[in-house]
């Protein structure tokens, strides 16, 4: 019997006819859009290869309306998510593609790679022009599977970076930690905390490491103790601020990595009778609904999560459609939004507040 190896795969076919999976793909799903001899040796080469088509390759009916699937990863959407949904669907509507939204569960043991193959057969069966995979890492079990699907993947803000053949849509998450922590600098803080999410990702590296760079290039320490990575979540914000107002000397500054860490922030503060931005001022990252509802309102670094979005929906079509990426990864712009979460720092009599 043979190995998996030594299985025709979409990504053989198409190193051998010299055009890309999804060209490979519209072939074997009976798309009109390819080229006369193109479409000719890809036919001829499939024979050769002895390529049988699996379930779920079955040809869509003509004029059938492409959709994308977007996933995200259990158990729960964030407002971060719903923003950067919002952006998908807004993309649809102009593009005419429809928007079909699952959650994945995250498989555990020996059946990962069984289930990996499993969801993707199913994606194929529903003829899904594409995936966009929102803030997880693309398990190496679902990259394989989709690969040699032919479907074409576009990963929003990743924990880590992919594969360079994989498509993804960031933003510039160093620039806005270092705008973040120069924010409150130029405020007269020189005590400020960070609290992040998992120390493992690699958009919350960055913005921890822009954090770090502000602090030093204006010759100002940050303390083991000021850094705090647990989770994105609003409760890991509400741990890591008390323990973080629990030293000896807290921080009189706290940027958060994410608006619902920030928000945690504040609901610590104000358990603990600590004003803001009186005697602690605070800044999130995103800019999501949550940032303007809070009181006072956040400050915060804006990520252009509707344009993630429509970014990914538009690269993924163009993936699908057989098009080259100028680059496999695309970074957006980040802004500073002030707001009334931050003022200058308490004055304390006693001793220098500022010292480290």
């Amino acid at each position: 019997m043979p190995s998996e190896d030594d299985q025709p795969t979409l990504a053989k076919v198409a190193a051998s006819a010299g055009v890309s999976i999804a060209t490979v793909s519209k072939v074997v799903n009976g798309r009109s859009d390819v080229g006369p001899a193109t479409r000719e040796r890809v036919e001829s080469l499939l024979a050769e290869h002895r390529y049988v088509v699996r379930r779920g390759e079955t040809r869509p009916a003509e004029g059938a309306p492409r959709t994308v699937e977007l996933v995200f990863h259990g158990p729960r959407l964030s407002v971060y998510s719903l923003e950067v949904v919002q952006g998908v669907l807004e993309a649809g509507t102009e593009l005419g593609v429809s928007i079909a939204v699952s959650v994945r569960p995250r498989p555990e043991g020996s059946t990962r790679s069984k289930r990996s193959a499993a969801w993707v057969r199913r994606i194929r069966e529903w003829h899904r022009t594409a995936v966009i995979d929102v803030v997880d890492d693309v398990r190496e079990g679902d990259l394989t599977a989709l690969i040699r699907s032919g479907l074409p993947l576009v990963v929003i803000d990743p924990l880590s970076l992919p594969r360079p053949d994989v498509a993804s849509v960031g933003t510039t998450n160093f620039s806005g930690g270092l705008s973040a922590a120069q924010h409150l600098l130029a405020l007269g803080h020189r005590r400020i905390g960070y609290v992040g999410g998992r120390a493992d990702a690699a958009f919350n590296q960055a913005r921890l490491h822009g954090y770090r760079a502000a602090l030093e290039d204006a010759g100002i320490p940050a303390p083991v103790e000021y850094v705090r990575q647990e989770d994105f979540t609003y409760e890991a914000g509400v741990a890591a601020a008390e323990a973080l107002l629990a030293l000896p000397r807290p921080p009189t500054a706290i940027f958060a990595a994410t608006d619902e860490g920030a928000a945690g922030v504040i609901e610590a503060a104000r358990i603990q009778g600590v004003r803001v931005p009186e005697r602690l001022s605070v800044v999130g990252f995103d800019d999501t609904a949550v940032a303007r509802l809070l009181s006072p309102p956040l400050t915060t670094v804006r990520q252009p999560l509707r344009e993630m979005g429509r970014m990914a929906v538009r690269t993924a079509l163009r993936l699908a459609e057989g098009e080259q990426l100028e680059s496999h990864h695309v970074e957006l712009a980040t802004t500073l939004v002030v707001r009334g979460s931050t003022a200058p720092p308490p004055v304390e009599t006693g001793g220098d507040d500022q010292a480290s």
